[in-house]
């Protein structure tokens, strides 16, 4: 392909070689930045605003049990979607490529359950309406994952793996800004709608400006079943760096998500801030937005200049590590504004590589989406069981009513759990 060929040209493209233009690169990196905004606001606007807000609207004396049930409940069907839709997608064969396809089939059909959703009045079918959510923008995002291995060589990644870190969190960030102004007078169903058509949209441009490639002439096995299920496993003796990425994913994500879940009990409970809680917590998130932008622009592409990612990955691991330990020296409010701002760096530093340094170990190109599926994994399980062994932690420490003792040792072993992370990446021996 010329360098001259329009990157929304409709043209035939190898998937699995490196062909694209530097143009073409860059509406690429463009638009991965807009889906992963677009869906990550979808993601932290339905989950942490929206939805409660119904719930809370539909069920008043029964609010949190109703929505844990419907979260847990969710998080446990939808825990392998990405891996099985991503093995079949890598299977797939069709003049609209592998990726294609389930991308459109995930945004239309949760942007049509989102329509809908935002009219149901009972717990039950809120929570059959909010799985078949997760469902389909979970078959969405495991192709559109797959992409930055599909079609941007590893020297290439650090940047663009940037671009979808940035997307990720100023996504959460302005999804729950904007779901916030659509929770009064139950004007929820309008917010829903909203987020439909912003996902409708993004995937829309991401599709028309980037043409996945037609595969009908790529060979593919036959399909077996023992084959297929066997795909699952990936042996440690045959891809150690591959469960070295996935373990340190799982014990990083563990330490975060732990204590950062209880951030606003926190500053109720050990920073002691009294009333000021929602102009804090208001403060910090723009506060970590920042640092996260910093660092994810800044380190994306010096990484990609150095041909390193470890030392990257290793080196953000390790300042969440010093963050978390920010709050044992500094238990007052502005010691919460600079561990907020720490970790807000570190996590922005490995937002941005971490995502390339997996690319780079997974066992095969052709099973991209399926291989990183399971490394997603290694995000979601720790996400649910962290805010969980958090409690614990908490109460078995605390001092009767007193819980600053029981911070100490979230904090603490938080910081231990990260800085274990960064070490875990050393063996990888495959990237540098």
């Amino acid at each position: 392909m010329s360098s001259s060929t329009p990157a929304c040209d409709a043209v035939v493209i190898d998937p699995y070689e490196y062909n694209l233009s530097g143009k073409q690169r860059t509406v690429l990196s463009g638009s991965l930045l807009l889906s992963f905004t677009g869906m990550f606001s979808a993601y932290a606007g339905l989950a942490a605003v929206l939805l409660p807000a119904q719930v809370a609207a539909v069920d008043p004396d029964s609010k949190e049990a109703s929505l844990a049930l419907i979260l847990s409940t969710s998080a446990f069907i939808t825990l392998f979607v990405q891996p099985i839709i991503g093995a079949i997608s890598d299977r797939t064969r069709s003049r609209w490529g592998r990726r294609s396809p389930w991308m459109a089939l995930g945004a239309v059909g949760g942007a049509l359950f989102l329509l809908v959703i935002g009219h149901l009045t009972t717990i039950a079918l809120l929570m059959a309406a909010w799985v078949a959510i997760q469902v389909l923008l979970n078959i969405l995002q495991g192709p559109l994952t797959a992409i930055l291995p599909d079609r941007i060589p590893p020297e290439k990644r650090g940047v663009v793996s940037a671009f979808i870190g940035i997307g990720s969190q100023v996504g959460a960030t302005v999804g729950i800004i904007v779901a916030a102004q659509f929770t009064r007078d139950s004007a929820f169903s309008l917010g829903y709608t909203i987020f439909a058509i912003v996902v409708l949209i993004v995937v829309l441009a991401m599709l028309l400006l980037n043409r996945d490639a037609d595969n009908r002439a790529v060979p593919v096995a036959p399909f077996g079943w023992r084959s297929f299920l066997r795909g699952f496993w990936v042996s440690p003796k045959t891809a150690p760096d591959f469960w070295w990425a996935f373990m340190a994913r799982v014990v990083l994500v563990l330490g975060y998500w732990g204590v950062t879940a209880y951030g606003r009990y926190a500053l109720e409970d050990y920073f002691k801030v009294g009333d000021q809680v929602d102009q804090a917590q208001s403060l910090s998130s723009v506060v970590q937005l920042i640092t996260v932008l910093v660092a994810s622009a800044g380190c994306g592409w010096l990484s990609d200049r150095l041909g390193r990612r470890k030392i990257f990955v290793g080196g953000a691991s390790f300042v969440m590590a010093f963050g978390l330990i920010i709050p044992l020296l500094m238990p007052t409010l502005t010691g919460f504004y600079l561990f907020t701002a720490v970790l807000g760096l570190g996590y922005g530093a490995y937002m941005s590589l971490d995502m390339a340094l997996m690319t780079q170990v997974l066992p095969s190109a052709k099973d991209a989406a399926k291989d990183l599926g399971l490394l997603n994994v290694a995000t979601n399980v720790p996400q649910s069981l962290g805010p969980t062994l958090a409690g614990v932690i908490v109460t078995s420490f605390a001092a009767g009513a007193d819980k600053v003792p029981g911070y100490r040792v979230l904090f603490g072993a938080g910081a231990v759990l990260v800085a274990l992370a960064a070490i875990m990446i050393k063996p990888i021996r495959s990237v540098r």
